[in-house]
């Protein structure tokens, strides 16, 4: 259950954001933008600069759809907080990207159990602005409507370790692409500072074979060396075979911070 309540958008889909939460939107762009350099890969970094993201308003959705539509024929379309999984699928086959209209209050700025607008423009949208992100996405969304439940759970892993948690070499080091870290601030710093999590390269059966709970810092990242990698993954049958290797084979044992050496427990979500 859930205690936000999507905000209505007028005839022109625009939402009236109190001065309360275009300040939350502030101290959150804020927030990240003092870091992104360091930890955010440059196709991010260039897409918040391509969508013309501020700080001094939340987001509305008619203006990223104006600049996604430019960059790669995308939209955004205002949804409820929760979501159907087909309904996902379906809006990502039809290159459109679902957000959320509501906006963390200022006492749950490091957790929120659920996405909101500024996990969905900030975290997501840049990216979407990169032909590869945005053609892979949409891809997931018809493999993923056409797959069996047994199979879409393991596409929710791929989705998790990539889109949401990913991480990238990059001509500056490692850094970050998946929107759940970077619309995190505690995440983003632990990603890739925190020597506890694992960071491994990319393989897609360890990916299908790895679960996840969203309620706990991640143990373990995966590390894609270019975004071709990714899109490559959606091209013939790589990703059915792998499938049916992961669906034959055990789950790799769970791992987070705190649960082996005698620290708290630490929560997170891609938020």
């Amino acid at each position: 259950m859930t205690k936000y309540t999507a905000k209505p958008t007028d005839a022109h889909g625009f939402v009236d954001y109190t001065p309360t939460e275009d300040r939350t939107w502030g101290t959150l762009f804020n927030r990240q933008m003092t870091i992104m350099p360091h930890y955010a890969c440059p196709e991010h970094v260039k897409g918040i600069q391509n969508l013309a993201l501020k700080p001094d308003a939340v987001g509305q959705i008619p203006h990223i759809t104006q600049h996604l539509m430019a960059a790669t024929g995308w939209k955004t379309k205002a949804v409820a907080a929760l979501i159907s999984q087909e309904e996902f699928f379906t809006l990502l086959s039809e290159r459109t990207f679902p957000v959320a209209t509501f906006i963390r209050i200022p006492e749950e700025l490091d957790y929120l159990p659920e996405p909101d607008i500024f996990h969905e423009i900030f975290g997501h949208c840049p990216l979407l602005t990169h032909p590869l992100i945005a053609d892979f996405m949409e891809a997931y969304g018809h493999y993923a409507l056409k797959s069996s439940p047994e199979e879409i759970e393991r596409l929710g892993r791929l989705f998790w370790f990539t889109i949401e948690f990913g991480l990238i070499q990059t001509a500056k080091g490692l850094r970050i692409y998946g929107g759940g870290i970077l619309s995190s601030y505690q995440e983003t710093l632990y990603a890739l500072d925190d020597p506890f999590p694992k960071r491994v390269d990319f393989d897609l059966i360890d990916v299908l074979r790895t679960p996840f709970r969203i309620d706990k810092i991640q143990g373990i990242y995966f590390v894609l060396q270019n975004f071709e990698q990714l899109f490559s993954l959606l091209q013939g049958d790589t990703l059915a075979k792998a499938l049916d290797e992961a669906l034959r084979l055990p789950d790799h044992p769970l791992r987070y911070k705190g649960e082996t050496d005698g620290e708290a427990g630490t929560t997170s979500h891609p938020c």
